[in-house]
C-alpha cells in the first residue's frame, strides 16, 4: 500500500482518540507464536530479491510459498487472473490461497501481499526512483507473521484443537498503484488489483446460487507493513466502518497481552489497502493492521517505498506482537 484519503481537519479532530475504559484489562493466555520462524521466513523472502510481479524471484517466492503452506497441511490453490495496472495494461496476478479444514465454514480471512513496489518512488533523489523496493517491511513482514501463523494452525490440525477453519491469502500485485512520477491521470483503483480479482470472483460466486461450496467468512484481517521497531498500528477508518466490532475485539484483545501501546486508540485516515476490497465488494468485514503515525509526514515508514526498506527495520519485538494478537483470534 497505499493510498491515503484526505478528511477534513474538523472530522479528524473529532475521531482522533478513543475514550480510554478506566478499568485495566485482564490479561490474556499468551498463544503460541515464534518471533524467530516469522523472522526468518522474512529472511527467506528478501533472499529472492525484490518481488515484483513478472520477475524471477516475485515467481521463485511464489513457489517457495506454495511449498510452505502445503508443508504445514493446508490445502492451497492458486488463482490466476488478470487487472489492468495504471497505464491501463493487463497485469498477471498469482494470488496463492490456503485453506485449513476446507470443508467446514463459517471461516477466518487472514491475508497479507506478497509481491514488493517496482519503483522507489518515495526517494529524494530522481534517479534512485526506478529502483525496486526490496519489500522487507511493506511485503515480506505481513508474509512471514502469517507463515508462523500458518506453522501453528498446522499444529492445531495436527492435534484436532483447531476450533475455527481458517483461509490464508497472499494477495499479488498489491503496490503498483501510480508511481509519483506518472504524469497522466490516477486512479485509485490501480493499487490492490490481487485483493481486486479475489474480491470480485467471491462476490460473483456468492450471488450464484449454482455455487454452494463458496466458503463464508465472520471476518477477515489483513497484515501490512508489520515489523518496524518503533510500530504504530492505530485504528484505520475503513475498518472502524466496515469491521468496528472486530476491529474493538482485536484491539481488546492486543491490551489483554500487553501491547496497547503499538495497538493505540487513534483513528488513522482510511487507507486503500487489501482489506478494503475485501470489505467493499466481497462484502466481508476485514480489519487492516497497517503501520501508520500521524505525526509523519506520509503516515507511514521514512523507508517506505525507498531503498531502505531492508532487514535492519524489522523488530522481533514487533512481529511477536502482531503474531500473538493475530493467534488470539483464532
Amino acid at each position: 500500500m497505499k493510498k491515503i484519503f484526505i478528511l477534513s481537519f474538523s472530522f479528524l479532530m473529532g475521531v482522533l482518540l478513543f475514550s480510554a475504559c478506566s478499568s485495566k484489562p485482564k490479561p490474556l493466555d499468551r498463544p503460541a507464536f515464534c518471533a524467530d520462524s516469522a523472522y526468518a521466513y522474512i529472511e527467506k523472502q528478501m533472499s529472492f530479491g525484490p518481488r515484483v510481479p513478472n520477475s524471477k524471484g516475485h515467481n521463485d517466492c511464489a513457489v517457495w510459498l506454495i511449498q510452505k503452506l502445503r508443508s504445514f497441511g493446508a490445502e492451497v490453490e492458486l488463482q490466476r487472473g488478470q487487472m489492468p495496472d495504471y497505464r491501463g495494461n493487463m497485469q498477471q496476478i498469482y494470488n496463492i490461497i490456503a485453506h485449513f479444514t476446507p470443508s467446514s465454514s463459517p471461516r477466518i480471512l487472514l491475508g497479507a501481499h506478497y509481491d514488493t513496489r517496482p519503483w522507489c518512488d518515495e526517494e529524494e533523489n530522481y534517479s534512485d526512483r526506478y529502483y525496486n523496493v526490496p519489500g522487507a517491511n511493506d511485503g515480506a513482514s505481513g508474509v512471514g507473521v502469517l507463515l508462523e501463523v500458518a506453522r501453528q494452525i498446522g499444529l492445531k490440525v495436527a492435534d484436532s484443537t483447531l476450533t475455527t477453519p481458517i483461509d490464508i491469502i497472499f494477495f499479488d500485485v498489491e503496490d503498483m498503484g501510480s508511481p509519483r512520477f506518472y504524469t497522466g491521470q490516477e486512479r485509485e483503483d490501480t493499487w490492490c488489483l490481487g485483493s481486486q480479482l479475489w474480491a470480485t470472483n467471491y462476490a460473483k460466486m456468492s450471488n450464484d446460487k449454482s455455487q454452494i461450496s463458496n466458503p463464508q467468512y465472520r471476518f477477515g484481517i489483513v497484515l501490512d507493513m508489520v515489523g518496524a521497531p518503533d510500530a504504530s498500528f492505530p485504528r484505520e477508518m475503513y475498518s472502524t466502518q466496515y469491521a468496528g466490532n472486530y476491529q474493538q475485539q482485536i484491539w481488546s484483545a492486543a491490551q489483554k497481552l500487553g501491547y496497547g501501546s503499538m495497538f493505540n486508540n487513534q483513528q488513522s485516515y482510511p487507507i486503500t489497502d487489501d482489506h478494503y476490497y475485501v470489505n467493499y465488494i466481497a462484502g466481508i468485514p476485514c480489519v487492516d493492521i497497517i503501520h501508520y503515525d500521524i505525526r509523519n509526514a506520509t503516515g507511514f515508514p521514512h523507508w517506505w517505498h525507498t531503498r531502505n526498506d531492508d532487514m535492519t527495520n524489522i523488530s522481533k519485538s514487533t512481529i511477536q506482537a502482531v503474531g500473538e494478537v493475530v493467534m488470539s483470534q483464532l
